[in-house]
């Protein structure tokens, strides 16, 4: 594989009106770019009938890959199944709560059912066979975008028993774990476990989205170790993780569990979409970044993004390459568009592409002709940046559950709070890594968030108390330590373990009504905190309320923990995370740099700051202005060199940023 970053688009010539290869692999070299991803999308090109391979497409690209120096990532196609696999088999479709899935759209078959693994092993044994050994193939993509697609099958049912019969044992300790004697929910035998699509339990509904998340690690597995008998210890395996889908790519994934199928690959990989035009903000390339790199503490890679995608996505100019070496800011080795072309027919006809219908050069073709000049002059040892973040935002599939269930408001969720926290910290240029409560350690860390941590275990909480005790800045939010891994609600003061630590308990919920916090107006809830003495970071402002603090701060230890009680908007977040962060043991450039310290206004939003060290050892600061007006700021650091203009800097000099804009500083 070729040290470069990667820049690329995914590619169909079995989408094209007409046969154009050379006319876009000319096109794509011009643009600067190296790579394409194939093959993931078209089962049925490569299998027209069982056990009848074409493979003339295949051979057609990588021979003409070869010829124009295009690196090629190839895709098991097993995301979307042939017609004739669903005639001949239709128990392979997926069976969910509201029955057996009709044949047409993707992502419809039970990828547990035998069947479909024989036909999904046959197809990926047969393909990555014959392509392995070409040179121009320098990684594999397993499947697409996998989820468990709400399969709810009597055979999934069964084996969800059977998982249940070995985690408890007993049927009585299956009662006691989840309290089943309400409503008359308790067994006494394990044939009469219920079905868990009716369940009022909402303990069991999670383990149940749990055990149906694994299921989702243990096919990527399995395909991952069918690839690895055919790959070349050159070639990566890698996935495209996705997340929360809110009209764009919003929060945690709901139904894989990213840090524990990951296991599954060498190379973590993800896609990308978010608003564009005016609502452009980078907070989603970040998140989703800054997500994807912590899976393996390493360089990702963006496997899909937008080019032009739907009207209110196709980029002003200046906003693609924002956006591209956005991702580069948050660790990226590079990144690939959804897709090359726009499509002609059928679903995703005005999802567009690099080139529009026409297929001809246009504003977005030649930005990214622009993106892939300088990315080749500068190059990937100069560009590419690893981290090592001194905050760590802690995210759990679990809680995500518990809140569907249990929620905070109508008008709120769990991926609302995370987002809120995580948003607050990416305007105020804080870094930080998002990280699997699972895969948590404390030791890489001078400061943990829990937005909305539910579900806590006493090991986390245990862990999460030592680490404020040893010097930590803890900060949590309404609706943590709240229940156990069942979801059932600890017996005594809330937050569970943790009272001492935060220097308050609380008792009663409350909804906001006309309440105010600091000037602000509280939202969706409210937990009402008895504060120690000295502990009151803000009070309610409420005739009934104003007696219990809305956050509080207490010293433990060596350490600090925050705790806020109600939902806040960035704009009221955004004072307590400051202050967070000036009781960090390594306190972050803002506070140390005087610069930035006197002018603190301008290095936040829409003035994004994120920086690494690169491949040279040098450290790099990648400088974006995301607004449509122009930027000035004095620069802050003592000497730097501006990689893709040439510029150098002294401390104080003016830098100024187009509207749009980035400058990537190397420090000399």
């Amino acid at each position: 594989m070729k040290e470069e970053l990667l820049f690329g688009a995914a590619y169909y010539p079995e989408y094209m009106p007409y046969d154009r290869i050379d006319t876009d692999f000319a096109m794509m070299k011009k643009a600067g770019m190296n790579v394409i991803r194939v093959a993931e999308s078209t089962w049925s090109t490569l299998e027209p009938s069982d056990g009848t391979f074409d493979f003339h497409y295949i051979d057609l690209i990588l021979e003409k890959a070869a010829a124009y120096d295009l690196q090629v990532i190839v895709g098991t196609p097993t995301y979307a199944i042939p017609s004739w696999m669903e005639k001949e088999h239709p128990e392979v479709m997926v069976t969910t709560a509201q029955g057996r899935q009709t044949y047409g759209r993707r992502q419809i078959m039970d990828i547990t059912d035998p069947v479909f693994l024989k036909y999904a092993e046959r197809v990926i044994r047969t393909l990555i066979s014959h392509v392995a050994e070409h040179p121009c193939v320098i990684g594999y993509q397993i499947d697409n975008e996998t989820k468990y697609y709400e399969n709810s099958s009597p055979e999934l049912h069964r084996r969800f028993t059977e998982h249940m019969k070995q985690k408890f044992g007993t049927t009585d300790a299956l009662n006691r774990a989840y309290g089943l004697a309400y409503w008359s929910n308790s067994i006494s035998d394990w044939k009469d476990f219920p079905d868990p699509d009716g369940t009022i339990n909402a303990g069991i509904a999670g383990e149940y989205d749990r055990f149906r998340r694994h299921l989702v690690t243990q096919y990527l597995q399995w395909q991952a170790d069918i690839v690895s008998g055919y790959r070349r210890p050159d070639q990566f395996i890698t996935q495209n993780f996705d997340f929360e889908w809110k009209g764009y790519s919003y929060g945690v994934q709901t139904d894989v569990n990213h840090q524990e199928a990951s296991a599954a690959v060498t190379l973590a990989g993800c896609d990308i979409y978010h608003p564009s035009q005016d609502e452009l903000t980078g907070a989603e390339i970040a998140f989703g970044g800054d997500s994807t790199r912590s899976l393996k503490m390493a360089p990702y890679v963006t496997l899909e993004t937008e080019a032009q995608a739907f009207k209110e996505w196709t980029p002003y100019p200046g906003q693609l390459r924002l956006q591209a070496y956005s991702h580069l800011a948050s660790g990226a080795k590079g990144l690939m568009y959804w897709n090359w072309h726009s499509i002609h027919n059928s679903f995703e006809t005005y999802w567009k592409g690099v080139l529009s219908h026409d297929l001809e050069e246009n504003p977005v073709y030649h930005e990214a002709e622009k993106i892939g000049a300088e990315w080749k002059k500068i190059g990937q040892e100069r560009l590419q940046i690893t981290k090592q973040n001194r905050i760590a935002l802690v995210t759990d599939n679990h809680s995500l559950t518990a809140l569907k269930w249990f929620g905070i408001d109508q008008k709120t969720t769990y991926n609302d709070v995370v987002r809120t926290v995580y948003d607050s910290l990416y305007e105020l240029n804080l870094e930080c890594d998002i990280v699997d409560v699972n895969a948590l350690q404390t030791d890489r860390y001078d400061m943990i968030l829990t937005p909305a941590l539910y579900s806590a275990t006493e090991k986390t909480i245990s862990q999460l108390k030592q680490f404020v005790e040893k010097g930590g800045v803890l900060v949590s939010t309404l609706r943590s330590f709240v229940s156990d891994d069942h979801f059932s609600v600890y017996a005594d003061r809330a937050p569970h373990g943790l009272t001492d630590v935060f220097g308050m308990y609380y008792q009663e919920i409350a909804a906001p009504g006309k309440t105010m916090i600091d000037g602000a107006k509280a939202q969706f809830m409210l937990e009402l905190l008895n504060p120690a003495a000295d502990t009151v970071f803000v009070s309610y402002e409420h005739k009934y309320w104003g007696s219990y603090a809305g956050i509080t701060q207490h010293a433990f230890g060596s350490g600090t923990a925050f705790y806020i009680g109600t939902y806040l908007d960035k704009a009221a977040m955004k004072p307590v995370l400051k202050k967070a962060a000036q009781k960090m043991r390594t306190l972050p450039e803002q506070y140390t740099n005087p610069v930035m310290k006197d002018a603190q206004e301008k290095f936040g939003f829409p003035l994004i700051l994120r920086s690494g060290v690169n491949a040279e050892g040098n450290k790099l600061h990648y400088v974006m202005n995301y607004s449509e007006e122009d930027m000035a700021v004095r620069m802050p650091y003592a000497h730097v060199k501006d990689l893709v203009t040439g510029t150098e800097y002294q401390q104080g000099d003016e830098l100024k940023l187009k509207d749009w804009d980035v400058c990537v500083l190397q420090e000399l």
